[in-house]
């Protein structure tokens, strides 16, 4: 049976000199993964992108699978916060503005770098980190169960928790395609769209209600 790759960092950095060579690494891993894909990358092309010796590398990752891990946390931690922060703001809003906004927000999260996003979710099961993708899920998914519970008596349906599954997993879906497959799309015009299909199946009619 093959060893699995070492994934979690050697060290972490204690100085600012140190910090800033493990950001530098950081930075062209990404570089190297969006532009010669997971298998050509290697720990060599990376360093030489991030203009340091392999054995400095070495000295905070053990492997190639763990600079992309830790690429991978740092996406999904920037990505977590910025959607719970977003979806806070809006807590009190009506279910339309709150449905933009976590759409339009979607958008733009999946839009900052699409090619590094495709690859990281391509490559994710290779480092064991799809389980970070399902926590941001889980996450979010935490905040919109929050935002809709005291709404119930809006919801077309009485099923809150298979609601906010649908929900997340709808909208999480159709941004990626859009953004990272299908490019070329009028983000207002996605958005209006999207925000239809999600205000349709989550708010009941106003005679039913």
């Amino acid at each position: 049976m093959a060893l699995r790759a070492r994934t979690d960092p050697r060290k972490s950095p204690q100085q600012s000199r140190s910090e800033a060579t493990v950001e530098a690494i950081v930075q062209a891993t990404a570089r190297v993964l969006v532009k010669e894909g997971y298998d050509r990358a290697s720990t060599n092309r990376i360093a030489a992108a991030a203009g340091v010796s392999v054995g400095s590398l070495y000295q905070y990752f053990p492997s190639k699978e763990a600079l992309v891990a830790a690429l991978v946390d740092r996406h999904i931690e920037e990505m977590t916060a910025m959607l719970e922060a977003s979806i806070d703001a809006v807590h009190g809003a009506p279910i339309p503005v709150a449905a933009r906004a976590l759409v339009e927000l979607m958008i733009r999260a999946h839009a900052v770098n699409p090619k590094l996003h495709k690859v990281i979710a391509e490559q994710v099961p290779r480092t064991g980190r799809l389980n970070r993708l399902h926590e941001v899920e889980r996450r979010v998914a935490d905040r919109i169960r929050a935002y809709l519970e005291p709404r119930r008596s809006e919801l077309r349906t009485t099923n809150l928790e298979l609601s906010v599954f649908l929900l997340v997993s709808a909208v999480e879906s159709l941004t990626h395609a859009a953004v990272v497959e299908h490019p070329g799309f009028s983000v207002e015009a996605l958005a209006d769209e999207i925000t239809a299909l999600v205000v349709r199946y989550v708010m009941c009619d106003p005679p039913s209600c």
